[in-house]
């Protein structure tokens, strides 16, 4: 049967083939289409077994906030590929988005329950390996997250032009802190901290910490008498790194975070950040 370059063309347009591939594969199928999309795609499958151990630092975060009866709960995930052409490409990307409707419709929270997730006519699990497949790239559903409050802000951070989001901030609060957790959410993005407050870090960590510092300060030859207060003094760098309510406040450094959400009268209940890659 006489292969026409209007179905090549129909076929490259749905599979992202490249022409010869799908020309093969519609030989070896007669010209019937479904079939040739089967076997494009379980040679994508295929291919993709061999690329599991290949490093997928590019792709995209995506997030998305929506009104529920106690307030509002943001979701966000980061989706990965092995280039930023790929990242980059609006079927990755319309993909991604379906994942995410996904997380939202599910309720759902973390990364195992979403792959299980309904997503079309499959499973979030098939969608990740359907555009695996169609790319014939290492695909990867990364980090997921829901957070939940009386408010949800999120923001977004696009490091370059012509690539989609690197950078995701989901920042919770109650009614009064939404007046300052757009300036929050920015701030989270660009200084990372990794808890809210002294009250969250594990007693581990500060042990672990404080041991760190005091056998550094010992070595400084300092008396040991006073050496606890040191440490307590060098403490402040450690919370200062990664408490959010300690940091100096990006847009005015003269304030901490917490002094800019004490004048609105609010609090932060909760706040995630997602970086592609890492």
């Amino acid at each position: 049967m006489a292969i026409s370059m209007q179905d090549i063309k129909e076929l490259r347009e749905l599979t992202g083939a490249g022409l010869m591939e799908v020309k093969k594969a519609l030989e070896a199928a007669n010209g019937d289409k479904d079939e040739a999309v089967k076997a494009i795609r379980l040679a994508g499958k295929k291919s993709l077994a061999k690329r599991e151990d290949r490093s997928t630092a590019n792709g995209l975060v995506m997030a998305k906030v929506v009104d529920t009866d106690q307030g509002q709960a943001g979701v966000m995930l980061e989706m990965n590929s092995e280039t930023d052409f790929v990242g980059k490409s609006p079927k990755f990307v319309a993909a991604a988005e379906e994942i995410l409707q996904a997380l939202v419709d599910s309720a759902v929270s973390t990364r195992e329950e979403l792959l299980e997730a309904k997503c079309g006519e499959g499973t979030v699990q098939d969608k990740v390996e359907e555009i695996g497949a169609l790319f014939s790239e290492h695909i990867v559903l990364g980090k997921v997250t829901r957070v939940e409050g009386e408010a949800v802000t999120s923001y977004l951070h696009y490091s370059s032009a012509d690539l989609p989001a690197q950078v995701g901030v989901l920042v919770a609060t109650d009614k009064a802190g939404e007046e300052v957790a757009h300036d929050i959410a920015l701030h989270v993005a660009a200084y990372s901290p990794r808890f809210i407050d002294r009250e969250e870090v594990p007693q581990e960590e500060l042990d672990k910490e404080r041991e760190t510092l005091r056998e550094m300060t010992i070595k400084e030859g300092k008396p040991e008498k006073i050496v606890d207060k040191i440490v307590e003094g060098r403490m402040g760098s450690f919370y200062k790194d990664n408490c959010l309510l300690d940091q100096d406040f990006a847009k005015d450094p003269k304030q901490t975070v917490g002094q800019i959400v004490k004048a609105a009268g609010g609090k932060v209940t909760a706040f995630a950040r997602f970086h592609v890659g890492s």
